[in-house]
């Protein structure tokens, strides 16, 4: 069986489902059904919200399963938090240790790790 997908690979837009089976019973459901919050999830966010649940919410340990930094964790659950209409926790207030291990991640560039760094060097002038 195939992963589900959850948004349109063109278009990134929302994708519905037509068509319920069962495989047991045989019975065959069509109509127009909407795959509700998950379906507002990328696969990579739909797999960080099963090892949370794994985890029975333990970031920490959600953390060290995943092999990335506590704080990379997190904001990659107030990314889901936030694209699921939840309310924002705090303003988010990024440090120099979260920028370095998204550097690491390789899920920023350098650039991008310069730019954030500069910011922080700044409000922390102020």
């Amino acid at each position: 069986m195939h992963p589900l997908l959850t948004r349109d690979p063109i278009t990134g837009g929302e994708l519905i489902v037509t068509r319920l089976e069962s495989p047991s019973s045989g019975i065959v459901i069509e109509g127009r059904f909407s795959l509700g919050w998950i379906g507002r999830l990328s696969p990579e966010q739909l797999a960080f919200v099963e090892l949370l649940v794994k985890n029975r919410g333990n970031i920490q340990r959600l953390a060290a399963e995943l092999d990335i930094a506590y704080n990379t964790a997190r904001a990659r659950l107030d990314e889901i938090v936030a694209l699921l209409g939840g309310p924002p926790e705090h303003e988010p207030r990024v440090d120099r240790r979260q920028i370095l291990d998204r550097l690491a991640a390789r899920e920023i560039s350098v650039e991008e790790a310069l730019r954030l760094l500069k910011g922080v060097g700044d409000e922390q002038r102020k």
